[in-house]
């Protein structure tokens, strides 16, 4: 590889994370204005190549700027910017290692964070259950920013897109910044849905059946614009 063709590599990878950074801080403040997390909690990370861009830790989102850049290498070693990582990072780069994630959205959205703290899965009362590749699972409660909450999150993730954290929030993960932040507005939604129907006295929910989100697994791999 000559010089310049080094050159050249160097100058479109430092594109792509220019655009990664600017799409991601746009996620993360969306997921403020949209009511998933408050002040500083929550984080998003990207993977662009090698390195995992990610919300830094403790800064306000609508504060941060194309300086304030902050990545690290699937090793964890900060690759990028000077600000602190976010305190979420083992969980990031364990779902970066054990899947073909490109994106991770972490929050604490108010009706997914209740039902973490009623029942060990979130019952299937829609069909974007698949989606996320069935019934949601929670995961064992674990120190923020632990490897035992890694690792928890592994396991509730298994074969799934996302799951719940009990008494802490969410994690969901896709091939883009706008896959994983949608699977995180469904995963709301059907957690308050789930709240809504179960908190009327005298009736219980009905869920579909195993046989039902097959069938909708099959119908969604056709689902949207094609060509």
């Amino acid at each position: 590889m000559t010089y310049s063709r080094v050159g050249a590599v160097g100058a479109a990878e430092e594109r792509d994370r220019e655009a990664a950074w600017e799409a991601l801080v746009a996620t993360a403040r969306r997921t403020v204005a949209d009511g998933l997390v408050v002040g500083t909690s929550g984080n998003v990370s990207v993977r662009v190549r090698d390195t995992v861009l990610v919300t830094p830790s403790g800064v306000p989102y609508d504060r941060l700027a194309p300086a304030d850049a902050t990545g690290v290498d699937l090793d964890g070693r900060q690759v990028l910017g000077t600000l602190v990582p976010t305190s979420e990072l083992p969980m990031h780069l364990a779902v970066y290692r054990a899947t073909d994630a490109r994106a991770v959205v972490h929050t604490h959205a108010v009706h997914a964070t209740a039902v973490s703290l009623l029942v060990p899965e979130l019952p299937p009362v829609h069909y974007m259950t698949a989606a996320l590749g069935g019934p949601v699972r929670v995961a064992p409660y674990a120190a923020y920013g632990t490897d035992e909450l890694a690792r928890h999150m592994l396991d509730a993730l298994t074969d799934r897109t996302g799951c719940l954290l009990r008494n802490h929030g969410t994690i969901t993960y896709g091939t883009s910044l706008d896959q994983a932040y949608d699977r995180t507005a469904q995963l709301e939604w059907m957690c308050h849905l789930w709240l809504t129907a179960s908190s009327v006295p005298g009736r219980t929910p009905s869920l579909l059946t195993d046989d039902q989100l097959t069938e909708v697994t099959e119908r969604l791999r056709g689902y949207g614009q094609r060509g």
